[in-house]
């Protein structure tokens, strides 16, 4: 039996006098069937305790679903895929090599190069910093990528 099964049923009836009756319905285990009235508190509460018990029984079935998530299952939930052991340790490399690369530049190089990329300073900024034209630093930069990835290469041939 789901959460949303009852074995009872709450009804209302009016009489013609205006006077409002509540009944519970319900089959016991031998199969009888009886109709219960009972009073306006009596059916308020009860029909509040239903719902109290329902949101309790689906909170538990949200968590249920939750808690019986396998890993694969979060894996093709997962927004961002997590990368292999493989592709982790090749991220690492590469990293690893271009920080060599940009230490193995000449110091003016080196600087416009992180002004540029890792402070997103602009052309017009780094030149007023070191008093020279926007041309100047971008060719600068240009040139610092172009070292960078001439020794990528030669990594990867070699």
């Amino acid at each position: 039996m789901t959460f949303m099964d009852k074995v009872y049923t709450l009804r209302t009836e009016v009489r013609s006098d205006g006077e409002t009756l509540y009944f519970i319905s319900f089959t016991d285990g031998q199969g009888e069937f009886y109709d219960l009235e009972v009073s306006e508190p009596f059916f308020v509460e009860f029909r509040q305790m239903e719902r109290k018990n329902r949101n309790l029984q689906q909170s538990n079935w949200r968590h249920q679903e939750a808690s019986d998530l396998w890993d694969e299952t979060l894996y093709n939930r997962a927004f961002r895929v997590p990368k292999s052991v493989e592709e982790l340790i090749f991220d690492a490399e590469q990293r690893e090599l271009i920080n060599k690369a940009i230490a193995a530049l000449p110091e003016i190089q080196r600087r416009r190069l992180l002004l540029y990329h890792e402070y997103d300073f602009n052309y017009r900024q780094i030149g007023e910093m070191e008093h020279c034209r926007p041309q100047s630093i971008r060719h600068s930069v240009l040139r610092a990528r172009e070292k960078i990835r001439a020794e990528i290469v030669k990594y990867r041939i070699g």
